[in-house]
């Protein structure tokens, strides 16, 4: 049974059970701060568990993309070195909300397997949960009394709280679970120990394909629990585990998920998968790595240097360093393996094949810039090699090199064996576990139960039509965190503030009560579905009623922005071309930034068409038409462009201006001429093949042109009042590029004449011609007088320092025989007399420079300079 055919038969088995198909979320959470990715089949559908929302069928079923590379479940370092752990994997899912439980649950988990897919029977283990004593539990006597009905009990086996209580956090959602287990071994191995000894042991053919969660405990924040409103039934099954199994196979990597990327690294590599080991870890790493890369990009992640995008920049050099030191391949290659993924998981992932040429040019480019870091890399550890004078390269050196540079660990490890060199592997991790106990210190928090003062169904946003509103306060938690101290969150029964998403900021303002006290609401973001105001004091008379106000000033600005994001990408799917696709984006009230997806740098005249396109449209005072609550489908026909990484609903709200329509759930101006005008501030490159362009409109826009209008006459006032200040300030760039080549001149004179009264300044000392002395010349004066007398004399030893524009400057040379017969280093010289001039520098052994803010310290670097060969 093919992969295709294994996940087609679990959705229709579902669907005939009346469970509604839903398509994948993106993985990239967007309302989430408990979680980076979806890291389960069950994070999508948090809001329905925690009440906050309801689902319009309480039966669904679904493949959902997971990510396992960050915070509790993180897997990534044991991708490629067994076969059944992944970044990226497929959870097929079975959801219950309210709906049924262990019995229906149980039963249709076992008829799937056993009649549909056809499993034998007695290669399956089933595990239920022991108890604990802990949390007052006792063993889950329903579940294993329904499984006897099913399997025979020297089968079921008794877990703990670790591997048969599933918890989505600190607080929340929990409860006891089922896991279902094969054992895929042979006969004779399985003569030789039984497979319920191996069981949750990490073998790789003994693995865990199903989990059955049984939601009905709330675990509140002091660590106790308490029954849930209604219990649900949350499922994950290992697709990749399962495809192992039904196509009878020892790994996963085994299967036609990863056998044709796997054929396509074969052939670029010219290397034969299961001949070696270190390159058949490195095979799966790449083949695994290069699909959790992939979706991320056609969801909308790209590669950065912070968070979620960090996380996938780090899963691709972790491919490419795989294949630099296994494989040996020197240049980009993993980007033409998306064409292989493409076509295999295209079908059920469409987003794969749209947006096929972007995730190709990213990782492409992402490949070269780590590429070009490894090279450089090589070069500061061999400079790093030459200056150790032991056989063992210190941790703190090594950190530098992975925390500055991006360089792996491992392959520092890696060539420093090889030349015969060890890591102080144990200084190394000190070192990183500093980092992260700032890391963890930085971002530590905690968070309160919520206090619940009033149930009230969902919470209603009134935002589109009015900025105030009388509002009762339904439940609040304290929120602790290093960063802000305490906060409180609230939430209302209903609210006018608009909550950060879409790219735009959430909403500030106050509430006011019937006394006149006031607190301000400093930000306004939305949670699993709740719409959460941030205050830093809790209202006095928090059971009252209130006034909820939105500053108008900054909602405006920001609506002006907003509105100015859709015109932009109009503007540029007609000057540019219709493959431009919106990217990301960040709607202030002060700027906008756009990201969108384009080839090349703009033009001057493309940036002034945009301009002038989106100005057309405000100038045409186009009227918002707003769609709400309106079937996707048909918005989508209306023309409504939708985007690759965000979730929509069965209804969505559609925002039109003319021929501009997309699907946005932001908040914008009632008429396009009140932004009164647009204007672009830069434009540049994200990533290979997508460009930012920043923006601001309206009040932004005026102080724009008042400052540059008042630098303007500031520059004629300097001018004299040029009539043309242009030809004026180019007359006086000439004038001074001529005065420029005048002074080096006279410098270069100036430094023939001090080099010859230096020669008689030279003192001898051990055998080493000495001179340390201040002179009145630049940095590359100092250079030359160095390297000039470097020329005539042997043995030389020279400090010389300047103070040029209230800064210090050193500059050490020393002769190649000294450096090589006394083991001197300039850059060593340097670094340490750096610090009389409260600086630092540094160089190669020969020739090394220092800068620092101390001019006075001059005089005690010159004086201590004779100690180096005294």
């Amino acid at each position: 049974m093919n992969s295709q055919e294994v996940r087609s038969k679990f959705l229709s088995f579902f669907e005939e059970k009346k469970h509604s198909i839903v398509p994948s979320a993106p993985m990239v959470l967007k309302d989430d701060p408990t979680l980076m990715f979806v890291n389960s089949g069950m994070a999508p559908f948090k809001e329905y568990f925690l009440g906050n929302a309801q689902p319009k069928n309480n039966r669904i079923a679904d493949t959902q993309k997971c990510l396992r590379v960050s915070g509790k479940h993180n897997d990534l370092e044991e991708v490629g070195y067994d076969t059944y752990h992944h970044t990226l994997f497929e959870m097929l899912g079975n959801w219950s909300f309210g709906d049924y439980f262990k019995k229906e649950a149980i039963a249709w988990a076992w008829e799937l397997l056993t009649e549909v897919y056809g499993i034998d029977k007695d290669i399956l283990y089933v595990s239920v949960f022991e108890g604990s004593e802990d949390d007052g539990l006792g063993m889950d006597t329903e579940a294993y009394d329904i499984w006897k009905q099913y399997i025979s009990e020297d089968r079921i086996l008794k877990g703990n709280k670790k591997d048969n209580f599933w918890e989505m956090g600190d607080q929340g959602p929990c409860g006891p679970c089922s896991e279902i287990h094969v054992d895929i071994r042979s006969a004779e191995e399985k003569a030789k120990v039984p497979g319920k000894d191996l069981v949750n042991q990490d073998h790789p053919q003994v693995v865990e394909i199903w989990n059955l969660v049984f939601m009905q405990y709330n675990r509140k924040a002091n660590g106790s629990l308490e029954p849930l409103p209604n219990k649900h039934i949350d499922t994950g099954m290992g697709f990749e585990r399962l495809c192992m199994v039904l196509q009878n196979v020892q790994s996963n990597y085994d299967t036609d998920v990863f056998k044709p990327i796997i054929r396509e690294i074969e052939t670029i590599t010219a290397k034969t998968y299961g001949k070696e080991e270190k390159a058949d870890v490195a095979i799966r790493v790449i083949s695994d790595h290069v699909r959790a890369v992939a979706f991320s990009i056609a969801d909308g992640q790209l590669p950065s240097n912070t968070g979620a995008g960090y996380v996938i920049r780090r899963i691709l050099r972790r491919a490419v360093r795989y294949g630099f030191t296994f494989l040996d391949k020197k240049e980009p290659f993993i980007y033409r393996l998306v064409d292989v993924l493409s076509n295999r998981m295209g079908k059920a992932f469409p987003e794969l094949k749209a947006q096929k040429q972007l995730i190709e040019n990213v990782i492409k480019e992402e490949e070269q810039s780590f590429l070009r870091t490894l090279d450089q890399g090589l070069v500061l550890l061999n400079r790093i090699v030459d200056e150790t004078k032991s056989d063992t390269v210190s941790g703190e050196k090594a950190f530098e090199l992975y925390d500055t540079y991006g360089f792996p660990i491992d392959l520092t490890a890696l060539i420093l064996s090889e030349k015969g060199l060890k890591l102080d592997e144990k200084g190394f991790n000190e070192q990183l576990q500093k980092q992260k106990n700032r890391s963890r210190a930085a971002s530590e928090m905690s968070t309160d139960d919520w206090t619940i003062l009033a149930e009230d169904g969902e919470e209603e946003f009134v935002g589109y039509d009015t900025l105030e509103a009388q509002v009762n306060i339904t439940r609040y938690r304290k929120v602790t965190s290093k960063k802000d101290g305490d906060m409180y969150q609230l939430v209302f029964n209903l609210t006018p503030f608009y909550p950060e998403g879409g790219g735009q900021v959430g909403d500030k303002g106050y509430l006011e009560d019937a006394h006149g006290d006031v607190v301000y609401i400093l930000d306004t973001k939305k949670e699993n579905n709740v719409i959460i105001h941030f205050t830093k004091n809790l209202p006095k008379h928090i059971n009252e009623s209130f006034k909820a106000v939105v500053d108008a000033k900054q909602r405006y600005r920001t609506e002006c922005n907003h509105t100015a994001t859709h015109l932009l990408h109009q503007a540029l799917r007609e000057v540019l071309g219709t493959h431009v696709e919106q990217k990301g984006s960040a709607v202030h009230s002060k700027y906008l930034r756009f990201d969108f997806s384009h080839f090349s740098k703009l033009t001057v005249d493309e940036l002034r068409d945009v301009e002038n396109f989106v100005n057309r449209r405000i100038e045409g005072k186009l009227p918002l038409v707003e769609m709400r609550n309106i079937p996707k489908e048909e918005a989508i026909a209306e023309g409504a462009m939708s985007l690759f990484g965000e979730k929509y609903g069965d209804t969505v709200r559609a925002i039109r201006f003319g021929k501009s329509i997309e699907l946005c759930g932001g908040t914008h101006v009632k008429n396009t001429a009140d932004i009164w005008h647009f204007k672009i501030v830069s434009e540049g490159a994200v990533a290979a093949g997508i460009r930012r362009i920043e923006a601001i409109t309206n009040d932004a826009v005026k102080d724009f042109y008042f400052e540059n209008n008042r630098a303007y006459f500031e520059m004629k006032d300097l001018l004299n009042n040029a009539k043309e200040p242009v030809k004026a300030l180019q007359s006086l760039q000439e004038e001074n590029t001529n005065l420029k080549k005048q002074i080096e001149s006279l410098l270069k004179d100036k430094a023939k004449n001090i080099k010859g009264e230096l020669k008689n300044e030279l003192e001898t000392i051990n055998g080493v011609q000495f001179l340390a002395k201040k002179l009145d010349l630049d940095a590359a004066g100092l250079k030359d007088v160095a390297f000039e007398l470097g020329g005539q004399f042997n043995n030389l030893f020279l400090l010389l320092a300047t103070d040029q524009g209230g800064k210090a400057l050193l500059s050490c040379y020393i002769s190649k025989e000294l450096v090589e017969s006394k083991g001197l280093n300039a850059g060593q010289v340097v670094r340490e007399l750096g610090k009389y001039i409260q600086g630092g520098g540094g160089g190669q052994p020969f020739f090394a420079t220092a800068g620092g803010k101390n001019p006075g310290g001059i005089v005690d670097a010159l004086e201590n300079a004779k100690n180096y060969i005294s």
